[in-house]
């Protein structure tokens, strides 16, 4: 069976980065019938918080990657890893070093000095008289040959064993370190592919030599590159690279942020836009690009823009009542909001903004907008918006079909073009400048909405053009 894992550090939000990096891993299970893990890698105890934990779990629902195990918490684990450590120092394939922090930096300072690469000297590799109390566990490297790491991204990279040193096994409160940890649990969860950033190419060839040492199976590796900003470096705050959740909280709908991150690297000929059970059936992480990706604020409001247009009204809703909550806006004394959200589909770009857009329907305004009533409303207003409210007002049978039919016979009779009648009627009802169709956003509004409006636009227009 296939397995693979997303592990999070809890020191921070979940970020685009990781957030792509979970849905490769999720996907990569998914096509092939297999199993997901969370597991929360909280062994920085000094760093760890359960307001990342809980942004974790939280960006991890709202995106939508369920996962068949977990969440599993490394510190729950401790003992295991001591296991492991005691069990690699009885085989000889690990050793206690008490060389202090002050030595350590002598020794990297004299190799920089002789352009060598900085690493540990191997110096109490071979000591038995080291104490425990005070002393690191270090794993004995391989001292020759090379380690081929059979990446499915990148290929094969070769890193010879001379490049690599004794890495830290436990620190001396015996606290186990990720390196250890990560094989362990990789091992014991019976992992069979790694998928994670290219910044954990360094790491690999040592947990390779750690997973020969314990007669593990190794998993197979897959290297993605990192995101970068659009000015070519790494992305980061400056870039707006907040976490998952904000991304809800401006208005982006989860799956359209899927589907950016897909494509964040990742393409199927010129097809832009997926479904859930495409973005399983087609990902190849074997096509993952090589390059680096750039991130695109434009591109993902682009991405969302078609979700929104395109998903069913039901499914919006679900993802705006987040935001209509957020907003305050209630909306259960009027039009059905899949109706409103159909009709606004195409003039919203987040969420955020269809709900902002939506409020006039559920909620009577205090007042116009001056730049909508200074551009729309003349001294003609007045007897305009009478003249429509009188008919309105003896409508029967309140539709699309009979609030147009009011519409042209008023510009009919009063002799005015559409662009003369229209914008004051819709300031009238909406109180600002900007709306659907005028049937169907008076249609939504209801019949006795709009005339109470109409009748409060026409004493302002009165007033504001009285002699």
């Amino acid at each position: 069976m296939i397995v693979t894992r997303f592990p999070p550090s809890p020191t921070g939000d979940l970020h685009i980065g990781g957030a792509r990096t979970a849905l490769y891993s999720w996907l990569y299970a998914r096509q092939n019938n297999g199993k997901f893990i969370l597991r929360i890698e909280d062994t920085d105890l000094e760093r760890n918080s359960q307001k990342s934990i809980d942004a974790i779990l939280d960006g991890m629902n709202w995106l939508g990657l369920d996962y068949d195990e977990g969440p599993i918490f490394q510190t729950d684990r401790f003992d295991r890893y001591k296991e492991v450590i005691q069990q690699l120092l009885d085989e000889g394939k690990a050793y206690r070093c008490d060389c202090s922090p002050e030595e350590l930096d002598a020794v990297r300072e004299q190799q920089r000095a002789n352009k060598e690469k900085p690493k540990y000297n191997g110096k109490c590799r071979h000591r038995t008289d080291v104490p425990v109390e005070g002393s690191v566990v270090r794993f004995k490297n391989p001292l020759e040959g090379d380690v081929v790491i059979h990446d499915l991204v990148k290929g094969d990279i070769v890193i010879n064993n001379r490049e690599l040193d004794d890495l830290i096994l436990a620190r001396p409160n015996g606290v186990p370190t990720y390196n250890l940890t990560v094989v362990v649990d990789d091992m014991d969860m019976g992992m069979t592919h790694v998928i994670r950033g290219d910044d954990h190419i360094n790491n690999t060839p040592r947990q390779i030599n750690l997973f020969e040492a314990l007669g593990a199976k190794l998993p197979a590796f897959a290297h993605v590159p990192m995101i970068l900003g659009d000015d070519g470096k790494r992305l980061s705050k400056r870039h707006g690279a907040v976490g998952v959740m904000q991304y809800r909280d401006d208005g982006f709908i989860p799956q359209a942020l899927l589907n950016y991150l897909l494509r964040l690297g990742w393409s199927h000929e010129d097809q832009e836009i997926f479904s859930r059970e495409e973005m399983i059936n087609l990902f190849k992480i074997e096509d993952v690009n090589v390059a680096p990706s750039t991130f695109n604020t434009k591109k993902l409001i682009w991405v969302n823009e078609q979700y929104i247009q395109t998903l069913p009204a039901e499914e919006i809703a679900t993802h705006l009542q987040w935001h209509l909550d957020d907003q305050n806006l209630d909306t259960s004394n009027g039009p059905a909001i899949t109706d409103v959200i159909d009709a606004h589909r195409e003039r919203a770009k987040t969420l955020k903004e269809l709900a902002h857009n939506i409020r006039y329907y559920y909620e009577d305004f205090e007042e116009f907008d001056a730049n909508a009533t200074k551009k729309h409303f003349k001294t003609a207003t007045p007897g305009i918006l009478q003249n429509l409210l009188d008919k309105f007002s003896a409508v029967e049978n309140w539709n699309t079909e009979s609030i147009d039919a009011v519409i042209k016979n008023t510009c009919e009779e009063l002799e005015l073009g559409m662009g003369k009648v229209g914008p004051a009627l819709r300031v009238a009802v909406t109180g600002v400048a900007m709306s659907p169709s005028l049937d169907v956003t008076l249609n939504l509004i209801g019949k006795e909405r709009t005339l109470e409006r109409m009748e409060k636009a026409v004493e302002f227009a009165t007033a504001k053009y009285a002699d």
